[in-house]
């Protein structure tokens, strides 16, 4: 969808051009496709279980599901575009939320210092994994797939490790009240939180200096390499915010859930990566919106409310998003091929 090449990457943000070229491929790309694809999952659900499905409680709470993996999502679309993967997330999340709840726990009290001080816990320890992936990655040159699977396992252990393997469930009613189940205007603060990173996380990607950096590492490193950019330094911090994004979403669903959820957080990386590439963000690097993620978030998330409504087992939703996932990866490289073909 985007590409930067080297005559670009040094230039200055140009908002006007920017904005128009994000509208001329969510209207002629395949963000609409996407966006239909979801109004039709939307429809079957909605004509299978009219009573359940398309209700204001539902909805409510898809959307509530959806947060956390969208914010997973943001930092994952950064990563995958520089042809990227992070494994790490669902390993991330978990072992955030735990310093976060070993935080509130330690300080005691429902105080707003207390929970901000335990998000910004949560944050660090979110960021230190992803800085570890990024150095990993970018200076070590090991492949991304091997890291962030090691750094996952790792994360995950220690979060088992600090808990002994038990839920850590004192978390303070505040936290559960205002910010997991709390709403402003009607929309959960969960969905709030998440618009805002979404919205952040994409004005930065279309309109600086650090999002075409982000383009051009996945569509011509080189390239970006001999504009004098630092290359190796630019992967660190794009790995570096989706660690923070990842400890982020870790405080979000600790919030949620009122506990650390260690088990409950397998295939959040999974999840991930199917949002994204769905999206329209190639698996190759270099193409990809951040608009087409936050509509590529409530697929599997749709897919998933849809299996519970319907009553089907819980194993076939996993194989349901691993179905799309591949669906998706399959169809990016038909368009990658006939963009290659004279």
């Amino acid at each position: 969808m985007t590409t930067v090449d080297s005559s670009t990457t040094t230039q200055g943000p140009a908002p006007a051009s920017a904005w128009r070229s994000l509208g001329d491929r969510v209207r002629h790309g395949e963000t609409v496709r996407i966006f239909g694809a979801l109004v039709i999952l939307c429809a079957a659900f909605s004509i299978l279980r009219p009573h359940a499905f398309p209700t204001t409680a539902n909805i409510v709470n898809i959307a509530s599901d959806a947060s956390v993996l969208l914010v997973l999502a943001v930092g994952g679309t950064y990563v995958i575009l520089t042809a990227g993967i992070d494994l790490s997330v669902s390993g991330v999340l978990v072992f955030a939320g735990v310093i976060s709840a070993k935080i509130m726990a330690a300080l005691g009290g429902q105080s707003v210092g207390v929970l901000l001080l335990s998000l910004a816990a949560g944050l660090v320890a979110g960021l230190a994994w992803g800085l570890i992936n990024g150095v990993l990655v970018a200076k070590a040159r090991i492949p991304a797939l091997i890291v962030t699977l090691g750094t996952m396992g790792a994360s995950q252990g220690a979060a088992l490790l600090i808990t002994n393997g038990v839920d850590v469930r004192d978390v303070p009613f505040n936290l559960v009240l205002s910010v997991g189940s709390g709403k402003v205007a009607g929309v959960p603060w969960l969905v709030v939180i998440a618009l805002a990173v979404a919205v952040v996380g994409g004005v930065i990607l279309s309109q600086t200096r650090f999002g075409r950096y982000t383009y051009a590492a996945g569509s011509n490193a080189e390239a970006l390499r001999r504009t004098g950019v630092a290359s190796a330094r630019h992967l660190i911090k794009v790995y570096a915010v989706a660690g923070l994004l990842a400890g982020l979403a870790g405080y979000l669903s600790l919030a949620r859930f009122a506990t650390t959820t260690l088990g409950g957080h397998a295939t959040d990386n999974l999840s991930t990566i199917a949002a994204v590439v769905i999206g329209g963000t190639s698996l190759f690097g270099g193409r990809g919106t951040m608009i087409g993620t936050v509509i590529g978030v409530f697929i599997p998330t749709v897919l998933q409310n849809g299996f519970v409504v319907l009553g089907v087992q819980a194993f076939w939703q996993q194989v349901a998003v691993g179905v799309v996932l591949i669906a998706a990866v399959y169809l990016d490289q038909m368009r990658r091929a006939a963009r290659q073909r004279p």
